[in-house]
């Protein structure tokens, strides 16, 4: 699978063509993404290169079935706007992945990460085979956790003090979607 087509968007695998535009989107959402990522103490300065290192390490850990990650663009202009992942892929008694995503801050509300997510959930379930993706979202992140809901996923609790962000430990709900709710179209 390369690609997979929603009403507006598309995904497919990013690859090392598309540092560049992804270097740009990286740089221009630097701040609003900062809300809701994780901190990393010692974190390298963003470059360039840096981007072409990480599609390297992508397309390595598609090819040892551990994460996948896709671009999201517009089909209408091919643009990138943003990426989506199952991240942290385990097989056997796990046989799961967690999803996320980050989107352009000036696409938000155009129902393009949803569509990314359910296109990254039919990738996982169809051609993966997974049982299980897991998303955590801040409470105070309605609209991704909107996202998710309207995707299918279940809100199943409340992580405390989950992830470190901006230097303050947050909490995550948590939530997930299996391959029988898959099955059963809950989309």
């Amino acid at each position: 699978m390369t690609k997979r087509e929603g009403a507006t968007i598309y995904i497919r695998r990013h690859r090392p063509e598309d540092a560049d535009a992804r270097f740009a989107l990286m740089t221009r959402n630097r701040e609003f993404w900062k809300r809701y990522e994780p901190s990393f103490e010692n974190r390298p300065e963003l470059t360039s290169e840096l981007v072409q290192e990480f599609i390297k390490n992508e397309i390595e850990g598609w090819e040892a079935d551990k994460g996948y990650h896709f671009g999201i663009f517009v089909r209408e202009t091919d643009e990138l706007i943003g990426s989506i992942m199952i991240a942290k892929v385990n097989r056997g008694p796990f046989d799961g992945g967690i999803v996320g995503y980050s989107l352009d801050e000036a696409h938000n509300g155009k129902g393009y990460a949803t569509q990314a997510v359910r296109l990254v959930a039919q990738f996982a379930f169809e051609e993966l085979k997974l049982h299980r993706l897991y998303a955590g979202v801040m409470p105070s992140n309605i609209g991704s956790w909107r996202v998710l809901e309207k995707a299918g996923f279940v809100r199943e609790g409340l992580n405390r003090k989950n992830l470190k962000i901006n230097g303050e430990w947050e909490d995550h709900y948590a939530y997930s979607m299996l391959e029988t709710d898959w099955e059963k179209g809950s989309l």
